[in-house]
């Protein structure tokens, strides 16, 4: 297959939403990452994605929509939390769980279950492919599964090219991590995945129970994407340590005979070609995570260490996404 690569302008667009309609694979900027998104309501779509990435079926996708009547109209039931949680977030970085009409959304969406995520991107690329091609399109993050989420149009093709029809490029995603993820479906609702919208913030709106550090195995329906134990993983080894060890650990690792890389926080530590240094706050942080770990995969590491961040829960979602990236294969 020949991937298309997409410009984000209205005729691309209007290609990109074609490709869509007919059941093709179109990935697209979203403003956490690059999202591969299909019919969320033909079956033989949605199944693309999972043939693409390589995804379990057991895991969900999650469902883009342009606004919150689009998200109301997939819905079986759409609870008050839902109505006040999306009236105040979207559109946005924040993903519900409600129950699902079957008749809207494929089973292979829902990794059939009976509930559906959905959200409303506010990036432009998305909002208006969205707009173009006029029906809920699931897109899960436009990697190949377990593997590092793609912030670049480039991280998708060295993905997915050849995989999938068309990559709509909008330059790099600006929150660098995925959607938080609440189910609304009980009470209190559950936050099972964090990510840039702060547990604070929601807690602000409805009453919330989090459920930090999920895991869910492979062989089972997952409730939430994200909550396998291994995901956003390079293929390098990735060893999670304190700040001040980032510097011995690296030495060690070359000593032994690795090709070994870093991310530190704030200031460099570490010596040698592949030192990353990310932002000292949280949003700056995630931001460049993907991005630097692509750089240290591409450049060909071994082993990545990284500094670990601070417990305070403003670090929650990028704490979630480097512990993920370490666990073994």
């Amino acid at each position: 297959m020949r991937t298309e690569r997409l410009a984000a302008d209205a005729a691309s667009i209007a290609r990109a939403a074609e490709i869509l309609r007919r059941g093709g694979l179109v990935a697209f900027p979203t403003e956490t990452v690059y999202g591969l998104g299909a019919r969320a309501d033909v079956a033989a779509a949605a199944r693309g994605i999972f043939e693409a990435k390589g995804r379990p079926p057991g895991n969900p996708l999650i469902v883009h929509v342009p606004d919150v009547a689009s998200a109301r109209a997939l819905a079986d039931r759409w609870p008050d939390d839902a109505e006040r949680l999306a009236q105040a977030m979207w559109p946005g970085p924040l993903t519900l769980i409600v129950a699902r009409r079957p008749d809207r959304v494929a089973d292979e969406v829902a990794a059939g279950g009976p509930t559906v995520a959905i959200r409303v991107p506010v990036h432009p690329v998305a909002r208006a492919l969205l707009d173009a091609v006029g029906l809920p399109i699931a897109a899960p993050s436009a990697n190949r599964s377990t593997a590092i989420s793609p912030t670049t149009a480039d991280h998708v093709e060295k993905s997915l090219g050849g995989r999938i029809d068309a990559i709509v490029d909008g330059g790099p995603t600006a929150v660098g991590i995925e959607s938080t993820i609440v189910d609304v479906t009980t009470s209190p609702a559950r936050l099972l995945r964090p990510g840039h919208v702060a547990a604070e913030e929601i807690a602000a709106l409805v009453p919330i129970q989090t459920t930090a550090g999920l895991i869910t195995a492979t062989t089972e329906r997952a409730p939430a994407p994200g909550t396998h134990a291994r995901h956003y993983a390079p293929r390098a080894q990735v060893a999670l340590v304190p700040a001040e060890a980032v510097r011995d650990e690296v030495e060690g690792a070359v000593r032994g005979g690795a090709r070994a890389g870093a991310i530190e926080r704030g200031r460099r530590t570490a010596t040698g070609p592949h030192a990353e240094v990310l932002p000292g706050d949280p949003a700056g942080y995630a931001a460049g995570l993907y991005a630097a770990l692509h750089r240290l995969e591409d450049a060909g590491c071994d082993v990545i260490v990284i500094a670990a961040v601070p417990e305070d829960p403003a670090w929650d979602a990028v704490r979630d996404r480097l512990t993920r990236a370490s666990a073994a294969p």
